[in-house]
């Protein structure tokens, strides 16, 4: 890994491939360390995992891609990455041309021509925020909040005018949109309790979550299979699938791990979750739950209030107001960053990051909620913390703001296992 210094990137979790730049392969990272960026003067703004390997996209529009698939391309504005597809937001030819959302092979190092492309007109694109990022969406959201790109046919997707969406997040088979009001819709299938419904069915359009109507969300993540949302106020609601233990309730895989559960009993509470009990340490039966359906309230440590969370396929993390970073659920390949690799059916604070002294000041966004706003703050002296995953994959990037006061911004997608965070 590279020297640790300010503005570095940091990975932690499973490197096989090398995904993580500068982390060479075969190796798992328990603790988080300083990654090597495409160049000394490079400035990575945005990251996108796949299982098998990393886009990385410079403010600069460079794309470097480290893992299984290795290329670098210039021009583009955003990427977004899957095992199926590589999917680039890349500046059309000439000016005022927009841009071209173009979908690539992973192993095809942008080289011929694409599997397919769309062209985004530059009426979609709204104008870029301070420092070059356009305000709309990031991917998979396009510019302009109309559509949405998928891995999956229809790999082209748009959204019905009324939703006005300012984010939107995919797992591995369902679909989170937050929309200008902070309404959470969902949408895909819900075998896993993950649409939040009350059931297990599908749902082939976008439908409100009736449970967190008049709760103003200000921020949506998706897992594999479960999701998390986090309330204006820095309340979290998380439901879903609790495998692992992901969503901070008791887990039978992680009873069994600890050789507690020798048998179980089963039966839906009222509510819709569905309960199980194990044989306890003490030989009584300890409940465990494997879905919930309907969005749960779920308590960090006294006085600590979240402003952002994403999700791994089967883990979570969630920053606080005070810019400490939680993480818990599946954690075999380091991915929770704890220094080894246990998972947790609870959330446990992060200590690398404790002495960084992050703080939260004020969290703004703009309606596509893709800009950060400190008011006050002094030109190149802020905090802004942005990630994406994907599988169990969590990347992070932090900068630092004046008086070490921080604005913090997470993103998620949904498919690898690794973290990355970044401190300046």
């Amino acid at each position: 890994m590279a020297e640790e210094r300010r503005g570095s990137w940091f990975g932690f979790g499973f490197c096989g491939f090398g995904q993580a730049l500068g982390s060479g392969r075969g190796r798992q990272v328990h603790s988080p360390e300083p990654l090597q960026t495409p160049g000394e003067d490079a400035d990575v703004c945005r990251v996108s995992a796949s299982w098998s390997y990393t886009a990385f996209v410079t403010r600069g529009g460079r794309l470097e891609l480290s893992g299984s698939a290795g290329c670098a391309a210039g021009g583009c504005r955003d990427a977004w990455a899957s095992e199926a597809l590589l999917v680039v937001l890349r500046a059309g030819p000439g000016r005022g041309a927009g841009t071209e959302l173009q979908a690539w092979a992973p192993g095809s190092a942008l080289s011929g021509e694409p599997l397919w492309a769309h062209t985004v007109g530059p009426e979609a694109e709204g104008e870029d925020a301070p420092g070059g990022e356009p305000q709309a969406g990031a991917l998979p959201l396009l510019p302009g909040a109309r559509a949405y790109v998928s891995p999956r046919p229809p790999f082209y997707s748009p959204l019905a005018p009324e939703l006005r969406a300012r984010r939107l997040e995919l797992g591995a088979e369902h679909a989170l949109l937050l929309d200008e009001a902070g309404q959470v819709f969902s949408w895909g299938q819900g075998r896993h309790g993950q649409l939040g419904h009350g059931t297990l069915e599908a749902e082939l359009e976008p439908r409100p979550l009736e449970a967190l109507q008049g709760v103003p969300m200000a921020e949506v993540a998706a897992g594999g299979w479960h999701s998390v949302c986090v309330s204006e106020t820095g309340d979290i609601y998380i439901w879903g699938w609790n495998e692992s233990g992901q969503l901070a309730l008791p887990s039978r895989s992680l009873a069994e791990v600890g050789k507690t559960a020798a048998g179980e009993a089963s039966g839906p509470k009222e509510d819709g979750s569905d309960v199980r009990t194990a044989e306890g340490e003490s030989g009584g039966l300890a409940p465990f739950i494997a879905i919930q359906p309907f969005p749960a309230l779920l308590d960090l440590p006294p006085g600590t209030d979240a402003v952002k969370a994403s999700c791994g396929s089967r883990h979570t993390a969630v920053v606080t107001r005070t810019g400490e970073l939680y993480t818990w659920g599946w954690g075999k390949y380091g991915q929770l960053g704890h220094e080894d690799t246990s998972s947790l059916d609870r959330p446990r604070r992060v200590e690398y990051f404790v002495d960084k002294r992050l703080q939260s000041f004020l969290f703004s966004t703009d309606q596509s909620n893709q800009n950060v706003n400190c008011p006050g703050r002094k030109k190149n002296q802020y905090i802004f913390l942005k990630g994406k995953y994907t599988h169990f994959n969590l990347f992070l990037r932090i900068y630092l703001y004046f008086k070490n006061r921080t604005c913090i911004r997470l993103s998620s997608m949904a498919d690898t296992d690794q973290i990355h965070a970044g401190e300046f």
